[in-house]
């Protein structure tokens, strides 16, 4: 094959999004979010307050030189760099994700490096690409010393920036879990809206994944930004679930209960604000999610639960308080 430039629009998009509350007592503010995700000095972290605070840090590259999952058990060796990059938001949710994208075919032998650095996060395969295999295996989550692994080059991220001790004192207001989305996009047929394939979710394995149909024009980091927020909402839908499953329901128990609810009530309850950031022509995607499983409406109830168990709370203290009285 010769050694030509490759189309401007990707043939397939992956990655993976980790999402955990930034290990702090206190959110924190616009200052400290911009130290906190200043990951090089030679861009800037990227601050909005509305419609609410985000931070967003400048794009990391890492290079690889392996192969790519693949249900087929077909060996494709890939060479290039993924990108990655962390947000914070409400200065109190952490989110690092790692991603790339990939042309239908690259050169029949590896190239020199500089080849590969003047497409960033692009990986190259060597030869043809079977798109549909990839993803399936992408998806399929396999882990192998000789494949591809996102998933860590974003935990790493993670770690870096929730590892920073002088700024963050490591005591979170409440314990949650981390959950972690892979997913994998496709462009899609020409005329055909950005829609949503699948979308599994494994509680044991704080796994997700996704399969999207996206428009052929749309930028990775547009589609990367869909997935983070994503993930976001379901890790809130996720944390404030578990937290209620478990709430103790003996009326003895007030204060234990009131222990959960009120940083339920102080720290999460006003992040939900999904498409906060989206791009107009992935907006199909929400929607599906709005109808099934209905994201919107989870979240309505979840909030309901967590004021009528509150109200309830005061409407027992009340009353134990009377009859202490007499």
């Amino acid at each position: 094959m010769a050694d030509r430039a490759l189309p401007a629009a990707p043939a397939l998009m992956c990655g993976e999004v980790r999402t955990c509350l930034l290990p702090t007592r206190d959110a924190v503010d616009g200052r400290v979010a911009q130290r906190l995700l200043q990951l090089r000095p030679d861009e800037r972290v990227r601050l909005s307050r509305r419609p609410n605070p985000h931070a967003l840090s400048p794009d990391v590259l890492t290079g690889v030189d392996c192969r790519l999952p693949t249900t087929s058990g077909a060996k494709v060796r890939a060479v290039g760099t993924v990108t990655a990059r962390a947000a914070l938001t409400e200065g109190r949710v952490l989110q690092a994700t790692a991603y790339f994208s990939a042309p239908a075919a690259g050169p029949d032998r590896r190239r020199p490096w500089g080849y590969y650095l003047v497409r960033p996060g692009v990986l190259v395969p060597v030869g043809r690409l079977p798109r549909e295999a990839v993803v399936q295996g992408f998806l399929a989550d396999a882990r192998s010393p000789d494949l591809l692994d996102v998933g860590s080059v974003a935990q790493g991220l993670l770690d870096r920036i929730s590892r920073q001790y002088r700024l963050l004192d490591q005591d979170p207001p409440l314990r949650t879990s981390d959950t972690r989305l892979r997913w994998a996009a496709l462009p899609a047929p020409a005329g055909t809206p950005a829609r949503l394939v699948s979308f599994t979710v494994d509680d044991e394995e704080g796994l997700r994944t996704a399969e999207l149909r996206v428009p052929e024009d749309s930028a990775p980091d547009a589609v990367a930004g869909l997935c983070e927020d994503l993930a976001l909402h379901d890790w809130l839908l996720t944390t404030v679930g578990q937290k209620l499953d478990g709430l103790p329901v003996a009326a003895a128990d007030g204060a234990a209960a009131l222990k959960v609810l009120r940083p339920l009530v102080e720290h999460l309850l006003h992040v939900w604000m999904p498409r906060a950031r989206l791009d107009p022509a992935l907006d199909p995607l929400w929607q599906t999610l709005e109808q099934r499983p209905g994201f919107t409406r989870q979240w309505q109830n979840l909030v309901q639960r967590v004021r009528d168990q509150m109200a309830l709370r005061a409407l027992l203290s009340q009353s134990d308080a009377a009859l202490a009285a007499r």
